[in-house]
């Protein structure tokens, strides 16, 4: 059965990492409750590719920044439309939507991707 991913990636200043990591790890709470089958946050580590693009430059990192690259697991299409409007509207999720953000929201990259291979 193919499953549908949400794909982000994100710019964050590396001293708002802890804050990063104590936000993405409520969320994913709040995502894992409604449904999505898997919720990964990943920091950058290898970063530094020869001969092809790379995630820093593709996000436009500045200094002392680095990219977050996350994405989260469902069943299809309509299942991540129903987890996502259960998620949106989640009092847990609006409250750290309402406090400052470790990040500059503009710059984050999102976006769904139909599942090409899985294994």
């Amino acid at each position: 059965m193919p499953r549908y991913v949400d794909g982000f990636v994100i710019p964050v200043p590396k001293k708002k990492l802890a804050a990063y990591r104590r936000m993405a790890k409520a969320a994913s709470k709040v995502w894992m409750s409604h449904g999505a089958l898997e919720y990964f946050e990943c920091r950058g580590d290898d970063l530094k590719t020869k001969g092809m693009g790379s995630f820093p430059r593709m996000a436009k990192t500045r200094p002392g920044e680095t990219v977050i690259f996350s994405w989260v697991l469902y069943k299809s299409r309509a299942h991540r439309d129903r987890v996502n409007a259960k998620v949106m509207a989640d009092p847990r999720l609006q409250k750290m939507m309402t406090g400052p953000m470790p990040f500059d929201v503009k710059r984050m990259a999102y976006g769904g991707f139909k599942t090409v291979v899985a294994l």
